[in-house]
């Protein structure tokens, strides 16, 4: 807990886990260089570790928590007016549960109780990386944003990895393309699926309302995937919405601090890259869009599984089968009033949970995973992209993503037609 009591013009408090780190200095450095919004900021790290961390890494987390307390006697009282870094060294967390999910949480949850101090239930809570740093605008974006959009629960904000420079080898700055271009093919396929929760879920680039994460429950506290699993609590919600006018920009280095996600994508490739970076068929996706065009008839006609036959192939049969659909289309239906009713109710079943939960099965059973730059020009084709074949390297694929991403498509990112063999 943060002794001082939060100044009553704060409105942003921006949360940072800390783990191992050595470059925290340079990601305070870029946002104490924001543009200052019309409120006060501050940065809460939290630096964490368990009772059974090796004693290389307690030292590395020592030096940081001592850099923030650096930072803390430099930027509270009238030091540096409107901006304060706290810090929070969590020494022993329980190694069960030790984790980013857990350090976000404990930060998260004091920039809530800071907030209640205060009365701001419309506090903006944002999420940051300790080796993550953003475009000088990131503050008054943050802020204009949540102003303009009085109703949003939370954003993601637009994010971009470094993928060329000095600092990493070449061959660190080819794994990062291609995983950030797995990530944006997934967002964009699921997009063209037509559901309403294609969103990033990255946990260095997204913001909520402070009355939003309390409603719905606050961080978990996974080891991986923690910004995943809370983001989309917070998207059902309603009126989520994208902050592309700044951007974050997340580090490439490779890790194996997590079970998945960016630092272990980077460091799986560095070891076996030879054999490329792969992705999910596309295929899994037209099964999604074709089954997604089918709920306005399910509305009416309530069918059992059975009679779908033919209709929806037999991989997704077998997967709605473990899953209970008949049951839950009637129960779907029993709780609707109408077919904008059940459409809500329906993908709050078929979530974005489900769907991963799909392309895996599809993976498992019907159609292995492919390249990613190859998936990535299919779905390209399937929505009818222009001059697809002048393509040339992964790098220009990658910003066409970016593109697609920032709502700069020039076509609509919707398949073209969905009805497609097994």
């Amino acid at each position: 807990m943060i002794e001082a009591s939060p100044p009553k013009e704060l409105g942003i408090v921006v949360v940072i886990p800390c783990y191992n780190e050595t470059e925290l200095n340079q990601t305070l450095v870029s946002l104490q260089s924001c543009s200052r919004p019309p409120c006060h900021v501050e940065v809460i790290v939290v630096v964490n570790q368990t009772d059974t961390t090796p004693l290389h890494i307690i030292k590395t987390n020592e030096k940081a928590f001592d850099e923030v307390k650096r930072w803390e006697g430099r930027t509270t009282g009238m030091r540096d007016h409107g901006f304060s870094v706290y810090g929070i060294f969590e020494e022993a967390l329980p190694k069960k549960h030790a984790g980013v999910g857990f350090a976000r949480k404990i930060g998260m949850d004091e920039a809530v109780r800071r907030f209640d101090d205060i009365q701001r239930e419309d506090g903006i809570i944002a999420c940051f990386d300790a080796d993550s740093t953003c475009s000088p605008n990131y503050l008054t974006e943050l802020y204009d944003h949540f102003k303009r959009y009085p109703h949003t629960p939370g954003c993601a904000i637009k994010f971009e990895h470094p993928t060329f420079g000095t600092e990493f080898e070449p061959k660190t700055y080819l794994a990062i393309t291609y995983y950030e271009l797995h990530l944006r093919y997934y967002n964009q396929a699921i997009k063209a699926t037509g559901v309403p929760y294609a969103f990033h879920t990255v946990g260095s680039s997204m913001a909520v309302r402070a009355s939003a994460y309390q409603k719905q429950g606050g961080m978990n506290r996974r080891k991986a995937g923690e910004d995943f699993y809370f983001l989309h609590k917070i998207i059902e919600l309603g009126n989520f919405t994208e902050l592309n006018s700044t951007v974050v920009y997340p580090s490439p280095r490779p890790s194996d601090r997590v079970p998945f996600g960016t630092g272990k994508a980077v460091n799986a490739y560095l070891t076996n890259g030879q054999s490329g970076y792969y992705t999910y068929n596309l295929q899994a996706f037209r099964y999604l869009s074709d089954f997604f065009q089918n709920i306005p008839e399910f509305y009416i006609t309530k069918p059992e599984l059975v009679t779908l036959g033919g209709q929806i192939p037999y991989v997704m049969m077998d997967f709605l089968s473990a899953y209970f659909f008949d049951d839950r289309i009637v129960e779907i239906y029993s709780n609707s009033k109408g077919l904008s009713s059940f459409e809500k109710r329906f993908y709050r079943w078929f979530n974005a949970f489900m769907v991963l939960k799909f392309v895996h099965f599809v993976r498992d059973n019907a159609h292995p995973n492919v390249r990613v730059e190859l998936a990535a020009l299919d779905l390209l084709r399937n929505i009818g992209y222009p001059a697809v074949e002048k393509i040339g390297s992964v790098g220009e694929l990658l910003e066409i993503y970016r593109q697609l991403d920032r709502g700069e498509s020039p076509v609509p990112v919707k398949f073209l037609t969905t009805k497609n063999p097994e």
